[in-house]
């Protein structure tokens, strides 16, 4: 006994190493993912999307807050990816780990559940989880290049609502992905397979299409959103959602399609519209309905329980005479002993 209780207390750390150095491997990845589409503003370089902050509160969600060093080290190469190392290193490191953490407190705050099979755990990710955390990340990383000179002070409120924007669609759209996957069951059932690759094949074609046409259809994505949310919850909406963001940003980014012809601003303003009303569209959509499944779900499963407790009650009870049944043995035994009359 002694033997296992030392080797669950050595393997403890080794499971937390393990977990951190996973976490730092998929922060940097994603990063480095997020950078291949990037804009500069007044030499500020940010990217409509930021996928490594969604993986950072994802990652405290299933994890803990054991693996935040793997989100500071993650940040860290990150930063050191594009920037040489100096002081205000620091600073971005300790705004893009503090922005997770407090995303992560909050959301522990109000009881949410990583299942999102709720509308209020679906609203708390939108405005605890994304919104108001990443104010810190976006406050504290472009007041640093503001420190260092990069970036003259007037200029800051040109480049906070690009930065801050980026990351709060990082955590609309790769956290609550990142949840459903983790908390689907493996391997998925294949009852509805015909459907999905229906739905996978449509994707593939309206998706590229409307982003990249020039008849500027961006609105044709949302049905598919809809059909996404309504046949395979929170997994298949924000699938959708997903690919039809990576698309929009490389045409936004290309200026091509609906994109075209925009200026920066209006460039930046189009996408972030799009995209953030695509996340949120996915995923209350998708916890509605999920909340409405579950709770069809418990009513069925209560009145399958209560109709087994009267089966059980009504069997050990003994046949009750109907009263028809006791009028006429009554009548019978009268008729007996009685003459008819002449």
């Amino acid at each position: 006994m002694a033997a296992v209780v030392r080797n669950r207390q050595l393997s403890s750390p080794v499971v937390t190493g393990v977990q951190v150095l996973a976490v730092a491997a998929c922060y940097y990845a994603a990063a480095r993912l997020g950078l291949l589409r990037q804009y500069v503003v007044d030499g500020a370089v940010f990217t409509p999307i930021w996928p490594p902050t969604g993986i950072a509160v994802a990652a405290l969600l299933i994890l803990g807050l054991r693996c935040w060093p793997g989100i500071s080290l993650g940040a860290l190469l990150a930063v050191l990816s594009i920037t040489p190392l100096r002081p205000t290193v620091v600073g971005n490191v300790v705004g893009n780990t503090a922005a997770p953490i407090c995303s992560y407190l909050l959301l522990r705050q109000v009881g949410f559940r990583n299942d999102l099979s709720r509308l209020r755990d679906g609203a708390a990710l939108v405005f605890l989880g994304a919104l108001a955390s990443t104010l810190i990340s976006a406050t504290v990383g472009v007041g640093v290049i503001v420190l260092r000179g990069g970036l003259p002070a007037g200029d800051f409120w040109t480049v906070w609502p690009a930065w801050w924007v980026g990351d709060t669609m990082g955590v609309l759209i790769v956290t609550p992905l990142l949840l459903a996957l983790h908390g689907a069951r493996w391997p998925p059932r294949m009852s509805r397979w015909k459907e999905a690759l229906g739905m996978i094949l449509v994707a593939c074609v309206l998706i590229p299409f409307a982003t990249h046409s020039s008849l500027s259809v961006l609105f044709l994505v949302y049905p598919l959103l809809i059909w996404a949310a309504l046949r395979f919850q929170l997994v298949g909406s924000m699938l959708c959602a997903l690919f039809a963001s990576v698309l929009a940003t490389v045409a936004a980014t290309d200026e091509v399609g609906p994109f075209a012809g925009l200026s920066h601003t209006e460039l930046m303003f189009k996408l972030q519209a799009f995209n953030g009303g695509m996340a949120l569209t996915a995923l209350l959509l998708s916890s509605v309905i999920t909340e409405q499944l579950n709770t069809r779900r418990s009513v069925e499963q209560a009145c399958q329980e209560l109709a087994e407790v009267l089966e059980h009650l009504t069997a050990g009870e003994p046949r009750r005479a109907l009263p028809h049944e006791g009028e006429g043995e009554e009548g019978e035994g009268d008729g007996g002993g009685r003459q008819s009359p002449p």
